[in-house]
């Protein structure tokens, strides 16, 4: 059984040096040039899970302790694995029926999937995030720039892209713990109201407003997109269309649009897949993401085509979140001795893997970040980029 595993290895690795150990001590090379990797597998069943189910079974595997990395970071491995195993970006998925269905986000399971993720520990998210609480991509204008710096960058290459004036109305869908709300408040001196499914993220969004100074012009509620009213001058969304689910695409852009006042625009910030529509990874929706799911471009874009918004401007971010991810990693390891004691080893294990693994896709081109501008008035916003960069 052992066979299978090594064969694939040895047919699809290519470029990057791999050498793995197998339980018995013997070991194989295969590749050539960098990075160098040695891989450890521990569990003598572990090869044949790895061969007949990779996409689960690498992580899973590895959250049980089954293997380690003892050359290299766990990141270059992942790095490695999906540069060699390259999908076929003409690829449609075989079970979209299947793959609707994982994605019915209904109201009830929307906060069902949110509560998964996003109402774990308040004390996890603080211990790797920003000290503004930023958990979606930043904006590096250089690879050296802090953490905190660069996503500051990121609010305010977002507050350029909505072209604020004082006292504009804004809705931010999916506010998070409130800090791009509180960001755009203070500097573009606008009324902000933001919304999450998330009862830990209102409390701590609530707790940031009372002290931020700004707090007359933001206020933040526990509510779903769907079932939201008003007329707003701008909108923006950051990471939260990934959870919307491809069935509700249509019924999130027209909502969008019944938001925005006649000359609104808006700002769709996402996660997207470079290789064209397919499936979220298995290990991802069941641990990590429940429901979520990755758009392609042209599933957006689709989208788009059904409703009165127009796409004025689309900016591809490539690898800042892979440099985002890379600071999130190592404050987390920092602190991971604290959490193996609270949550235990498995727990982190986890953890470090969507980490890793979420880095090693920013890092190959699998994933990248789309911000999307959008208007209901096409002579709304500059015909250039220049405003965005002044």
């Amino acid at each position: 059984m052992h066979g299978l595993f090594q064969t694939r290895l040895e047919t699809k690795v290519r470029e990057g040096s791999l050498t793995v150990v197998m339980p018995d001590g013997k070991q194989f090379c295969c590749g050539a040039g960098e990075p160098q990797v040695v891989w450890r597998i521990k569990h003598p069943r572990t090869p044949l899970k790895l061969a007949v189910d990779p996409d689960y079974q690498l992580g899973e595997t590895y959250m049980r302790g089954a293997w380690e990395v003892t050359q290299g970071s766990l990141t270059q491995l992942l790095s490695l694995l999906l540069h060699n195993f390259d999908p076929d970006r003409n690829h449609t998925p075989k079970t979209l029926g299947g793959r609707t269905l994982k994605q019915w986000n209904s109201l009830r399971r929307s906060r069902s999937n949110v509560t998964r993720h996003y109402d774990l520990d308040e004390s996890l998210f603080r211990a790797f995030l920003d000290s503004g609480m930023h958990y979606s991509c930043a904006y590096f204008r250089h690879a050296e720039d802090t953490l905190e710096q660069a996503q500051q960058q990121k609010c305010a290459h977002i507050q350029r892209k909505l072209a604020l004036s004082p006292g504009m109305r804004v809705l931010d869908i999916g506010c998070g713990w409130g800090g791009l709300a509180l960001h755009l408040a203070q500097h573009a001196e606008v009324e902000v109201h933001g919304i999450t499914l998330s009862r830990e993220q209102l409390a701590v969004a609530e707790q940031r407003r009372l002290q931020s100074g700004v707090a007359a012009r933001v206020k933040f509620s526990l509510q779903d997109y769907r079932t939201h009213q008003g007329s707003y001058d701008r909108i923006v969304s950051v990471g939260m269309f990934e959870h919307v689910g491809k069935p509700y695409y249509h019924r999130f852009f027209t909502h969008l649009q019944r938001l925005l006042c006649d000359h609104g625009a808006a700002l769709l910030h996402t996660i997207g897949r470079t290789t064209g529509p397919g499936t979220t990874n298995p290990w991802i929706r069941r641990h990590i993401f429940p429901g979520g799911y990755n758009p392609a471009l042209s599933e957006i874009l689709r989208a788009l085509d059904r409703v009165l918004l127009d796409a004025t401007d689309i900016e591809v971010l490539r690898r800042h979140y892979a440099l985002t991810i890379n600071h999130w990693n190592r404050r987390f390891q920092m602190h991971r001795a604290r959490f193996a004691q609270t949550k235990g080893e498995e727990f982190c294990r986890m953890w470090e893997f969507y980490l890793a693994a979420s880095e090693a896709s920013f890092l190959t081109g699998k994933l990248a970040v789309y911000q999307i501008q959008l208007t209901r008035d096409w002579q709304l916003l500059p015909e250039t980029r220049d405003y965005l960069y002044r």
